[in-house]
């Protein structure tokens, strides 16, 4: 190892050899940090860069000392390495004593980020007794003032000045894709000084990105409560450089063998049966659902307009059905297919963990952002169990994070809008555990109109007895129990995860004229399907957010097959699964047609025809003959219209549960 000033001798050379232009650029432009990359310092002098790993402080100050020298106009500039050898790259999880103020690099992604707050670096005091100034570099975490002066005063120094810099402190998780099974990815804080905090910089370290960090590896006290040091140390790194690692597929690595067996396989004309086959081998059916899992995870194309405004690519699908219908196992299997997935459920999830809550930091005493599930599987999956499960103050935190794909906090001093470009696919029971076949599917769905409204693909899985089906069920579980290993995916499970990253990466259709009109005629007609009276409410059977929904599916579709434009046979395989999810749920059994405000406001076109008509009856009977209107004349004159006796108790007695009209008496309506 060479001494300190051959080693700034050997920086000011390396410096004015290699990166003379560099650095003239960063005066130029008022920057403050000359970034450096490894391999030139080991090309340059490999002792150079041993000396840098193993003694990563005093390198760094002889190199800042030596940019010093150079003559920069009495600017301090700050010296940062970048691009370290593999053998220095660390998982969190195996960072140990011997990597303690060694220089090591660790990606992950950020779960915490605090408010920038000053740190003192060093003070200044003066000695009353003979003026003398004593300078007092701030290294530990408590303030340290001079003990004595060479006059021999001790104590009651005056503070002259102090130099401060601005600090942050990261919580940085192990990315899940490194981890294995159910492991729980660990944590490390880091801190983050001067040019690492601006603004500029601060944007990369948000909560929910991927980074990768060049830093030294330090330890800090414990104190116990009663205010004594404990004998165990806290880890922390000291960054010294950041790099935002691209928040992309590109973590799974396609090989060219890889990259042939997806293309063979896009065009097996076989394709989609292969695939939807491929889906959770270990339940039988539920082919169409399948299908609709494997189109949300190709996932649609996002679209960004001029004016800025976004178009999600992402699709949402709900599952609500019966007990041991197959749900859970569904969302498992997508869990671990999809390349970027998390899964929560029911009870342990809340919309502080769904979206991003504030908590406070203990170490920099500000308040920190922690990034939810939804922010954390940005640009993969999400998996919602048991749903219905979930309070309902805590779903509303869905609303935006769904449409708008970004979840905004505006709590204690932090507002922040942060990227949610996830897909949702969650699973619910019906109201009361099993489906009633008396009453309406929508019903029976225990969430919010607004949030079901939000899902682009809706599937209700009952559980009927039928001789034949059971026959096929029971077989098929009975011959996993039997021989568990033997059920197997047609496309295996590492493969699709590729095929499914391979197209997120590389393909983006577009849609073509045939394709257009296609949808446009399916929306058009099914719209215009004619209404059941002169003065009756239209039922609306479809809104603008499906025919979104039908670009996504159609969008999946072309993906699969590796498509660049979207075909006509696209369109219609995308069309069936959308007329199929909204014959079963959104089908009014009044008129035999379809109507989405089943879904999105949970009253029918119909319904509210006859609320209409009935209210108009009850203004008409209150001019006529006055406050008090009987029962009989309502039924009578609806009567006259085709709303039967039934029909208009059911209507006055939600009038009544709303506070439009009330019964003076048994037998008369007022309107209140």
């Amino acid at each position: 190892m060479v001494d300190a000033h051959e080693q700034i001798e050997k920086f000011q050379d390396f410096i004015d050899s290699e990166y003379k232009k560099e650095l003239n650029k960063i005066i130029n432009k008022g920057l403050r940090s000359l970034v450096v990359d490894f391999n030139d310092i080991a090309e340059f002098d490999h002792v150079l860069a041993e000396q840098l790993l193993e003694e990563p402080e005093d390198s760094i100050r002889a190199a800042e000392i030596a940019l010093d020298n150079l003559g920069l106009g009495g600017k301090s500039i700050k010296f940062r390495v970048k691009n370290l050898p593999k053998a220095q790259m660390t998982l969190i999880r195996n960072i140990r004593s011997n990597h303690l103020n060694k220089l090591i690099s660790f990606e992950g992604i950020v779960r915490q980020s605090s408010d920038v707050r000053p740190q003192v670096t060093q003070a200044r005091f003066e000695c009353p007794s003979c003026g003398d100034i004593i300078t007092i570099l701030q290294v530990d975490t408590s303030f340290k003032e001079p003990r004595r002066c060479s006059c021999g005063r001790k104590g009651k120094f005056r503070l002259l000045s102090k130099d401060l810099v601005d600090a942050q402190r990261l919580v940085i998780e192990e990315s899940p894709e490194l981890l294995e099974g159910g492991e729980q990815p660990k944590r490390l804080s880091v801190f983050l000084k001067e040019d690492l905090v601006e603004p500029k910089m601060e944007r990369k370290t948000t909560p929910g990105s991927k980074i990768k960090i060049t830093g030294i590896i330090k330890e800090i006290p414990v104190y116990l409560r009663t205010g004594a040091q404990s004998i165990r140390y806290d880890l922390i790194a000291e960054t010294n450089y950041i790099e935002p690692v691209q928040e992309t597929l590109e973590d799974i690595e396609i090989s060219e063998e890889d990259e042939d067996a997806i293309k063979s396989l896009a065009k097996d004309p076989k394709i989609y049966e292969k695939l939807v086959m491929s889906v959770a081998p270990s339940i039988w059916g539920h082919e169409k659902i399948k299908e609709a899992l494997i189109l949300q995870l190709m996932g649609g194309v996002r679209k960004v307009r001029d004016d800025g405004t976004k178009t999600r690519g992402d699709m949402h699908i709900l599952l609500v059905g019966d007990p041991g219908s197959g749900k859970s196992q569904l969302l498992q299997f997508i869990s671990k297919a999809a390349p970027r997935a998390r899964f929560v459920s029911g009870k342990g999830a809340s919309s502080a963990g769904l979206t991003a809550s504030v908590v406070r930091d203990e170490f920099l005493k500000g308040w920190a952002l922690e990034a939810g599930a939804l922010i954390l599987a940005n640009s993969g999956i999400l998996c919602i169990d048991e749903m219905d499960k979930i309070p309902q103050e805590d779903t509303s935190a869905l609303h935006e994070a769904l449409e708008q794909q970004t979840v905004t906090i505006a709590k204690a001093n932090i507002q922040a809008v942060l990227r949610a470009e996830t897909a949702v696919l969650a699973a619910a029971n019906p109201k009361l555990g099993r489906f009633d076949p008396y009453k309406p599917i929508p019903d029976q769905i225990d969430m919010p109109p607004t949030l079901i409204n939000r899902f682009d693909l809706i599937f209700p899985i009952r559980d009927l007895p039928n001789k034949e089906i059971d026959e096929k069920i029971a077989k098929h579980i009975l011959k996993i129990q039997k021989e568990p290993t033997k059920v197997q995916s047609i496309i295996p499970r590492d493969l699709l995860k590729k095929y499914i990253a391979y197209v997120k990466q590389k393909v983006h259709p577009k849609l073509t004229d045939a394709a257009i009109e296609e949808i446009k005629n399916f929306y058009v007609e099914l719209r215009n399907q004619g209404s059941f009276g002169d003065d009756a409410i239209k039922p609306i059977p479809i809104t603008a957010r499906q025919l979104e929904a039908l670009v996504r599916l159609a969008e999946g579709n072309a993906r699969i097959r590796l498509g660049k434009q979207i075909t006509k046979a696209d369109a219609r395989r995308a069309i069936n699964i959308l007329r199929y999810c909204l014959e079963i749920v959104g089908l009014d059994p009044e008129t035999g047609k379809i109507d989405i405000d089943r879904i999105s406001t949970g009253i029918t076109a119909s319904q509210r025809s006859k609320i209409v008509i009935i209210r108009e009856i009850i203004y008409d009977l209150e001019e006529s003959i006055g406050k008090s209107i009987p029962l009989e004349e309502i039924i009578n004159n609806a009567a006259e219209k085709g709303i039967q006796q039934e029909q208009v108790e059911e209507v006055i007695e939600r009038l009544k549960r709303e506070g439009e009209v009330f019964e003076p008496r048994r037998g008369f309506v007022s309107r209140i």
